[in-house]
């Protein structure tokens, strides 16, 4: 792996909410991406999800449960739970997929 600027990479994107692979450790995915205001659907992954927020803010919400995580914090979003970003959110994102296997 190379070094990266999180936030150079991210504002590099053509498109927010649309995230980049930079790279994998073992069987983890290593992604940026660029977080616009716009609200994102619902998800559910069958894998743990680690969202760390290098710079901005990441408004979610879990099971009815408003969450915001801000600069230098991480959330695990649990496999099989879903969650939403609610509009408000801004910044750069790096997730960590934790699949059973690697996703190319």
């Amino acid at each position: 792996m190379s070094l990266y600027d999180l936030r150079t990479e991210s504002h590099a994107l053509p498109e927010a909410w649309h995230s980049h692979v930079l790279g994998h450790i073992g069987t983890a995915n290593l992604k940026v991406l660029r977080m616009d205001e716009h609200s994102v659907n619902e998800e559910v992954h069958e894998y743990d999800e680690g969202l760390l927020v290098i710079d901005g803010r990441l408004e979610l919400n879990v099971k009815g449960i408003k969450i915001s995580v801000t600069s230098g914090q991480l959330y695990v979003a649990k496999a099989g739970i879903p969650h939403t970003v609610e509009t408000g959110s801004f910044g750069t994102l790096v997730i960590i997929d934790l699949p059973e296997k690697r996703v190319t």
